[in-house]
């Protein structure tokens, strides 16, 4: 049971002051959550935009993954690591596979099938709508799959080249 502030060691009611006080805490917590992103214009920095009006967060960051998932030439596969590899923004393999995730809903449509985890295994075929059907789509490729895993993976492996200059994060400095 969680304790409120001021409440003595056998009871099992806060004190009304103390009650009053969290739910008090907890609607301006509510009410900073709604108003924060609400009351901004669309161009705030803070709502992930520039001062240009360009979406600089998650939007661009899936479409950067599903631009160079894309890259992926039929027959082969990739890996979450190298696709974050070769993005441009600062990003990890397991970003990537949050990307992956949103890959069904993207126009034009994202080849997911082809990327897979760092040891050729089928990581992401739980995202699919049946659960054989990524490596349907690798065998209609070409690409052999056998107990879940991508063979002959470091042969037909492709990996974008490396980022040369991968935008480093602002970082403020809070007082």
């Amino acid at each position: 049971m969680k304790k409120f502030p001021n409440q003595s060691a056998g009871s099992s009611l806060p004190n009304k002051k103390a009650a009053m006080k969290m739910v008090k805490h907890k609607m301006s917590a509510m009410a900073v959550m709604k108003t924060s992103s609400a009351n901004r214009p669309p161009s705030h920095p803070g709502n992930g935009a520039t001062k240009t009006g360009a979406t600089t967060s998650k939007e661009s960051f899936f479409t950067e993954v599903f631009r160079l998932v894309r890259q992926v030439p039929k027959g082969r596969v990739t890996s979450y690591g190298d696709i974050a590899n070769g993005a441009q923004a600062r990003i990890t393999a397991r970003m990537v596979g949050w990307a992956m995730h949103a890959a069904g809903t993207a126009k034009p449509p994202v080849p997911a099938h082809r990327v897979v985890n760092s040891s050729g295994v089928l990581s992401g075929k739980q995202a699919f709508p049946t659960p054989t059907l990524m490596e349907e789509l690798l065998a209609q490729e070409g690409v052999t799959v056998k107990n879940n895993k991508v063979q002959h993976f470091a042969k037909i492996r492709w990996a974008p080249p490396p980022a040369k200059n991968k935008a480093m994060p602002v970082i403020k400095h809070l007082k």
